[in-house]
């Protein structure tokens, strides 16, 4: 068995789980590569996005966080909570996407919970 579709069958079964305790709350989705992290506030009812935030941004880069660490990861994760608020988002899911909840995962779910996002 390759390692992608290990790494696939993770991200699903973690994304059925999430279905079955959201209860309408909209979902914190995390993808990270190698060199930047990206969140993103989804309801799925609706199929649109309400929020994002990535370490590609333009303030991001000027403030010379490559995405790479943990202190990138903390900085999106504030400024994806600081605009879920704005758009009247408070309480979410979150959706690991088959990563381990370490590193920067970890520092990105921390950051969005002291910034107002409850999960």
């Amino acid at each position: 068995m390759s390692l992608k579709v290990t790494n696939a069958r993770r991200k699903q079964r973690v994304r059925l789980s999430l279905r079955r305790s959201a209860n309408g709350r909209p979902r914190l989705s995390v993808f990270r590569s190698s060199k930047h992290i990206y969140a993103q506030v989804i309801d799925d009812l609706k199929g649109e996005t309400l929020a994002s935030a990535s370490s590609l941004e333009k303030a991001m880069r000027e403030s010379g966080n490559t995405g790479a660490n943990i202190d990138a990861a903390k900085a999106v994760g504030k400024l994806l909570a600081e605009r879920a608020v704005k758009n009247g988002v408070t309480e979410v899911v979150f959706d690991r996407g088959g990563y381990l909840y370490h590193g920067r995962v970890k520092a990105l779910a921390d950051a969005a919970r002291e910034s107002g996002l409850s999960f």
